[in-house]
């Protein structure tokens, strides 16, 4: 990178750093922090969506997959898109009606309406658990990012991504703390068309010159890597059981479900997201970690596509391409980062606290915490060598605990707080020893199908056999 290519970058994140102040002063309440007063356009809150989901972690993921098996890689996205859609039909309309009578702020808020606050505290942890993690592969994103292209004459070892932790971990809790949901999702707009255009418009064309076109480009990879097929059905399954179910369980997306003013407007945002995921940025990103592959070879496939845009691309624009990648780093973290935040002060602290603290009070809480876990996610992120393996434990521990006592919540009427507890616990708990064991799973499959499949009976038998005491009224139940 050049000088101009520098400043570029640093006017870009002193402009982000700028939004940040500026909602520092807007926010009048918590409910301005955490869901943007419930009045945010659904093409904001689509495009925000997408950027957190995809996001820095994803698209270096995905140019890392396209660098290891080509087209094929875009299937993980398409998880993506089925996600969003299934919770468009089947879970939006549903929780809308329960938030338009209560106001809820987290997806803990919403368990303990349907089940108890014991259920609610153990989901608040594990969530916070989950997205902490999450953000801390963000920040590892960032950094292999940074490493690979604002610091190329420095050696691409832990040193280098230590210093890059540091350095995009401050930027992005800086703006976090500082504006609130609001500044997540306005600057997620932006990032994203600034993702796109520059991924489409100028990395992918200067890309396919570098190489001879694409005739250069089958010239030199594997008959298989232009195949969709180049995949085993068991990393398709171990995906989707990953990824689908976190669409009902996010933090992130219940934030942005209350931060949208009615059900049509939730709708219209999940769909928006869906077709950005599946198949424009799918494809856009695998489709340059092929490319990378034929420039760069032996080298960590996930540093492939960084080094690719410090390679190929002209002074100027290549400031623009690497902001837009920091802004698909940024868009995940920031997200994540009040996930956590939002789970710790809103479900976790605030009840032990006096009904009359001010909104003042609760906001100043929400901004310190936010501080703490992002620093925290910062060191998760040294511990780390792989974006996407660090995501997907993430996911995993998330989805096993949580998705079969929400599914639940949502459509089953047997259902009981004991038996949401016991899903909870044995399923987070299997998959969490499972994952830190390194135990080889039977058959290739992820350690989620475990974790969910003793969450599913660990529910079934304890609701069944613990019923609650007092019938849930009708207005509590969300599909009637």
């Amino acid at each position: 990178m050049t000088i101009i290519d520098y400043i570029i970058f640093a006017l870009y994140m002193a402009g982000v750093l700028g939004i940040g102040f500026y909602f520092f002063f807007k926010n009048t309440d918590h409910e301005d922090y955490y869901v943007g007063s419930r009045s945010i356009r659904p093409s904001h809150v689509g495009l925000s969506i997408v950027a957190t989901d995809v996001g820095g972690g994803f698209s270096i993921g995905l140019g890392g997959l396209g660098y290891v098996m080509g087209l094929s890689g875009s299937w993980l996205l398409f998880t993506g898109l089925v996600g969003a859609w299934l919770s468009a039909v089947f879970i939006i309309p549903r929780i809308k009606r329960v938030d338009v009578k209560h106001s809820m702020l987290t997806y803990p808020d919403f368990l303990k309406h349907i089940y108890n606050s014991k259920v609610a505290l153990v989901a608040a942890l594990i969530s916070a658990i989950g997205y902490m993690g999450f953000t801390g592969a963000q920040v590892l994103a960032g950094a292999k990012l940074m490493a690979g292209t604002i610091l190329p004459d420095t050696t691409l070892g832990m040193d280098s991504l230590l210093f890059a932790l540091f350095v995009i971990g401050t930027i992005i809790i800086a703006y976090t703390v500082l504006g609130g949901l609001k500044a997540v999702i306005y600057t997620d707009t932006v990032q994203w068309i600034i993702l796109l255009g520059g991924l489409i418009f100028f990395a992918a064309p200067f890309a396919l010159v570098k190489i001879g076109g694409f005739s250069g480009l089958r010239a030199a990879l594997p008959p298989e890597y232009f195949s969709l097929t180049n995949i085993t059905p068991v990393m398709f399954f171990n995906w989707m059981i990953t990824i689908i179910p976190i669409w009902l369980v996010g933090m992130t997306l219940y934030q942005r479900m209350f931060a949208c003013k009615d059900v049509k407007d939730a709708r219209k945002a999940w769909y928006i997201a869906g077709v950005f995921e599946y198949p424009i940025m799918a494809f856009v990103g695998v489709f340059l970690g092929m490319c990378s592959r034929v420039l760069f070879e032996d080298i960590d496939s996930e540093m492939g596509l960084p080094m690719l845009i410090r390679t190929i691309l002209p002074t100027g624009i290549t400031g623009i391409v690497v902001a837009a990648y920091f802004s698909a780093v940024m868009s995940t973290a920031d997200s994540c980062l009040m996930a956590s935040s939002g789970n710790v002060v809103n479900d976790l602290i605030q009840p032990l606290l006096k009904h009359d603290v001010s909104d003042k009070t609760i906001i100043r809480l929400s901004q310190l915490t936010t501080l703490v876990i992002g620093v925290v996610a910062i060191f998760i992120a040294a511990k780390f060598q792989n974006v996407l393996s660090a995501i997907l434990y993430a996911y995993s521990f998330m989805v096993s605990g949580l998705f079969i006592p929400t599914l639940g919540a949502y459509f089953w009427k047997k259902r009981s707080s004991a038996g949401a507890l016991a899903g909870m616990l044995s399923g987070g708990g299997l998959t969490l020893f499972l994952l830190i064991s390194g135990t080889r799973m039977p058959g290739g499959l992820d350690a989620t199908f475990f974790g969910m499949a003793i969450s599913l009976i660990t529910f079934v038998l304890v609701s069944l056999l613990v019923p609650d005491q007092i019938t849930v009224p009708a207005n509590k139940i969300p599909n009637q």
